[in-house]
């Protein structure tokens, strides 16, 4: 069953209400609500009922991939075409597919935050891992852990 537009917008403002850290508000104009963990956006849900879309983070291959599957699926409005996707109303807009590009926007957002940040925020399984991935497989794994910088490893091998 497909999700009409005001119940895309509510599945994915009930999805993201549910995520731990999250904050939103309307910084750009009253008709764009801004869904953000620590600063970083993760999903904009348009409250113009002319044109009732949410843009969510996604990973390039997988945004080309949606694109091209769904009519209703674009790249994203308003910011970076590659990183983002805007999902309207329409065949093949499912509740489970929306409620997974909002999840999948958070966790991208995550990942990229700071260590001391990312605490706050739920550190839920495969923080890079789609969302098709991770439904097909079941599975979850972690992410790559850094290198140290110079300095740090300077700092070791002399104290």
């Amino acid at each position: 069953m497909s999700a009409a537009g005001d119940r895309l917008q509510d599945i994915a403002r009930r999805t993201a209400s549910a995520l731990p850290g999250v904050s939103h508000g309307y910084p750009f104009t009253p008709a764009l609500v801004v869904y953000k963990v620590a600063g970083k956006v993760f999903l904009i849900v348009t409250d113009d009922p002319d044109e009732q879309i949410i843009t969510v983070k996604c990973e390039p291959e997988h945004a080309r991939a949606l694109v091209h599957a769904h009519a209703s699926i674009t790249p994203g409005r308003y910011l970076d075409k590659r990183h983002w996707i805007s999902l309207g109303p329409g065949p093949g807009i499912t509740k489970r597919l929306v409620t997974d590009a909002v999840e999948d926007s958070y966790d991208l957002a995550v990942a990229r935050l700071p260590g001391r940040d990312r605490a706050g925020a739920d550190n839920r399984c495969s923080l890079r891992a789609s969302w098709i991935s991770r439904a097909r497989a079941g599975v979850c794994q972690s992410s790559p852990r850094r290198r140290p910088t110079r300095s740090r490893r300077w700092a070791t091998v002399f104290t």
